[in-house]
């Protein structure tokens, strides 16, 4: 059977999440269903990740295999079709080798936080982007940043309900920039790891807020860290403002 690798870009805010589960709306669920209507399911597609409910995606990659061998554009084409009027789109399709996992393949992910930094509400970009109403200190959240690159125990920034089987991931990169606007800014957190935790990115960028707000002082992120308790951790920052922005291959068949 051909294996197809997809990236898919989505907007989170319709469905429950990445994956699917009964009689709730998911991304990999519209996608399954989207190919069942090309050829007879039932359909099992794997993803790089599984985003949370809210969250939104750039280039979420999956992987899926199909009986009939498809040119990739017209596999994208059709998908693309079955899936209106909803907010994804098959943005990528190649053929891969039959051992090639979106998953267990992939050797980075890249997400991306946005915060739009300004006082009226937000309209058009409402429930893309968490708004703050002050301005952020960035050389305090890059040095409270710079406490957690590298291999660490991660509890403190770890869910509860996390089922990783170990706290412990290297944070390969924290890069904060801020982006001038007519009105406000929007300052984007851009993480890299060869995995996260569940509600890791969202734990790092709502304790570096605090950082950036004045509340919290770089140091006291380290101490956070250090403590491996999730009650040391500061907010967790909302959904909505999260984006799986790229997944990395060896091999990668979007290069």
């Amino acid at each position: 059977m051909p294996r197809y690798a997809l990236k898919v870009e989505y907007n989170g805010a319709p469905f429950v999440g990445w994956q699917r589960q009964p009689n709730h709306p998911s991304v990999q669920g519209a996608i399954e269903a989207a190919i069942a209507r090309i050829e007879p399911g039932p359909h099992t597609i794997a993803a790089a990740g599984r985003t949370d409910a809210g969250v939104h995606a750039y280039a979420q990659v999956a992987h899926c295999d199909l009986v009939r061998d498809w040119s990739t554009f017209r596999l994208m084409e059709a998908v693309n079709f079955h899936l209106k009027p909803l907010p994804i789109a098959i943005v990528g399709c190649e053929r891969v080798a039959d051992d090639w996992h979106a998953r267990f393949s992939a050797t980075e992910r890249r997400y991306v936080f946005r915060v739009l930094v300004r006082r009226p509400p937000v309209t058009h970009e409402r429930g893309l982007v968490w708004q703050v109403l002050r301005p952020l200190d960035l050389e305090a959240m890059r040095e409270g940043a710079a406490r957690l690159i590298g291999l660490h125990d991660f509890t403190t920034f770890r869910s509860t309900i996390c089922q990783s089987a170990s706290p412990v991931k290297t944070l390969n990169a924290i890069e904060i920039e801020e982006i001038p606007l007519s009105l406000g800014s929007e300052v984007r957190f851009h993480l890299r790891a060869r995995s996260f935790l569940h509600n890791q990115v969202r734990s790092v960028v709502g304790t570096l807020e605090r950082v950036g707000a004045g509340s919290w002082t770089p140091d006291k992120v380290r101490s956070a860290l250090l403590e491996r308790d999730r009650a040391a951790c500061g907010p967790v920052a909302p959904p909505h403002g999260l984006y799986l922005a790229g997944v990395e291959y060896d091999d990668n068949p979007f290069a």
